[in-house]
This record gives structure tokens, sequence and C-alpha cells, in this order.
């Protein structure tokens, strides 16, 4: 009889993490292995290495980490660099104790520097300095590639590292202050479209289920004043929509079943000496955030005027990975940014998928 291979999810709830589970589900012969954080804090090693110690675990995909948008990255800087350093090196390590055979290092796009030529090819890493509103987290990953790299060099380990690009999709985050910008937009669009429309029984419930943060929850659940207050605080009137930046920058946007089935693909086909220290994985386009705002407006149906508050701050001008080095293994996208879109949208409104919108991606 043959036995399953044992893969331990690292994050199973988050938007990276829930993707990957739905998608070796599908995987006959794989046994999956998943923990709360409740029940187990990564950022302990004592914890951590205790809990690989007690199953005998095949492969890994480290999914967990401290993430967020641009508020949260230069709020939580301290949060963001500690916990995903103590996250990676203990992962990583009681891997190596425990003769995991094979480990997936997820990272981030914002690794390479702000400058970077576009597209970003991985030799971009540490040519120069990183965009500073996210460089704790930056510097966190970094460590967590350069240690698999490492592990790899000195012990014959077989850790992978990838970088995608911006995320989207089912189980996204969409509490307004520690939210990407696409999940942060299309709710905004969302609460937007309500106010337009004069629905404040949908708002309230939304509001009441969802956090918003920036302090401002306690006020949208006491009353319909607190309610109206609080929108126009996040720049939501009936009127328009307010937004952060100028608009004028690009960003690149992958779906998240798309990124699950990359890696998927990457465990299957491919080991640290045929891919290398680190490799992009993106969709192949980016867009002007003006344009990912119309879109989401249209998608959404809100109608209203959107303006922007070019005091806030935009981030890197554009942040678009060189994909050429998975095209070339032989893997595409498949989910056009629409199309991923809408689909979100979509599962942000269905009722059952409430609790999960509060959730940190942790």
């Amino acid at each position: 009889m043959e036995t399953k291979r044992l893969t331990y999810i690292a994050g199973h709830t988050g938007l990276v993490g829930s993707a990957l589970l739905k998608r070796l589900s599908k995987e006959p012969g794989r046994e999956l292995l998943t923990e709360s954080s409740k029940k187990l804090d990564l950022c302990r090693q004592a914890e951590t290495e205790k809990f690989f110690q007690s199953h005998k675990i095949d492969s890994v995909f480290l999914a967990a980490a401290r993430v967020g948008g641009i508020i949260a990255n230069s709020t939580y800087k301290a949060e963001f660099i500690y916990d995903n350093l103590a996250i990676a090196l203990n992962v990583i390590h009681a891997a190596h104790k425990t003769g995991v055979k094979k480990l997936l290092n997820l990272g981030s796009s914002c690794i390479y520097p702000k400058l970077a030529p576009q597209p970003m090819a991985e030799s971009s890493l540490l040519t120069s300095a990183l965009e500073p509103t996210n460089e704790p987290y930056a510097i966190a990953k970094i460590a967590a590639l350069k240690l698999c790299r490492y592990y790899n060099e000195q012990y014959g380990d077989n850790y992978i590292s990838v970088m995608p690009t911006n995320l989207y999709g089912p189980h996204d985050n969409y509490n307004l202050e520690t939210s990407h910008v696409l999940p942060a937009m299309l709710r905004k669009f969302h609460l937007a479209k309500l106010l337009r429309a004069g629905d404040l029984k949908a708002l309230a419930a939304d509001l009441a289920s969802n956090p918003v943060g920036f302090g401002l929850d306690a006020e949208a659940r006491s009353g319909e004043k607190g309610l109206v207050s609080v929108l126009g605080k996040l720049g939501i009137t009936a009127d328009s929509l307010k937004l952060w930046g100028t608009g004028e920058v690009f960003r690149e946007f992958l779906y998240v079943d798309d990124l699950a089935d990359a890696c998927v693909f990457l465990m299957e086909k491919c080991d640290y000496k045929d891919i290398g220290e680190v490799i992009n994985i993106g969709s192949g386009s980016d867009i002007k955030l003006k344009d990912l705002a119309l879109a989401i407006s249209d998608c959404v149906g809100y109608g209203g005027d959107i303006v922007y508050d070019s005091t806030k701050p935009d981030g890197a001008p554009r942040k678009f990975l060189d994909n050429s080095r998975m095209t070339k293994l032989g893997w595409r996208p498949s989910v056009s940014l629409r199309d991923g879109i809408a689909a979100s949208y979509k599962w942000y409104l269905q009722p059952a998928a409430a609790p999960a919108k509060a959730v940190a991606k942790k």
C-alpha cells in the first residue's frame, strides 16, 4: 500500500494558504497537515520544533506571514520585521532538523529595490535601496530566502523561494488599515456604492461584521450618525470616493489561485538546483492604479466620482516582475484581472465569507 506524502501548509487560513489548501486537496496521494495560529505560534521556536517533531512531514509550503498594505507596513514596522523573521527562522530550521525533503518559501516582490529596472529580474536583488514604506517586511523576506539558500548550500537541503507579485482573491484581508491596495479599493467602492444608494442597513451590516481599522470600529457600530461619520473619515461621501496617492503609479496583480497552481508546479517539477536563490511569479502585465480603480468601480457598479489625495504616499513608482523564467519552465497564469476582480467581489458578498475577512494572514 502506497504511503501518502504528508504536506504541511503553514498559514492555511490566509489568502495564499487557503488557495494552496484548495489546490492541494485535489491531488491524490497527498495528506495535508494544518494547524491554527491559536494552537501553534510559529513565532515561538520551541512550539514550532515540537510540532515538526510530532509529525513525519515530507514537504512544507511556508505561506504564514504578517502581511499588510502601505499603511500597516508604515505603522507596525517592529511587528512586521520581528514576526516575519521569527516565522522564517523557526519553520525553516525545524524543517531542516526533522528531515523535511522539500520546502517552498513564499516571499514578495517588495524584496527588490525601489528603483530596480523594470521589469524586475531576480538579479536585481540587493542591488540598491529598498522602498522605505515596506523595508521591514522586505528585509525579513530577504533573510528568509537567504536562509533557504545557505541551508541548501551547507546541508544539501532542497528549499526553494518564490517571489509572487501583488496577490488578491478569496480570503483576502479587507480591513482598510491593514489590507493591500486591491482589496482596500474593492471594499471602499462597495461601501461607497451602498452609501450612494442610501442602503444604511447593508452598510451597518458590513461595518459590523468586518473591521475597518484606524480605531473606528466602535464608532461605526454607534448608529446611523456614527456610521456616516466613519465613512467620511475614510474618504467616502454620497458623491465621491477618495483614494490614497496620485493613482499614477503602476502595479501588477496575480489571482491567488494562479499562484497556488504555480507553487504546486514548482514543487512537483523543479528543485533548488533548477531554480537557484529565487524565482519570480507574475501575471505578465501591470496596470496604473487609476485604471485599476476604474475597473473595480465598474465591477462593483459604483457610479460616483473618484478623487485622489496626493498628500498620501504612492510607494514605489512601478513594481513589475520579470516572469520569463517561469514561462520558460512551462507555466503561465490563466485568470485575467477583470475576471479575478469579479470573482473576488463575488466572494466578498457571500455572507459565509464574512468571518474570514477579519482574519490577519498569519
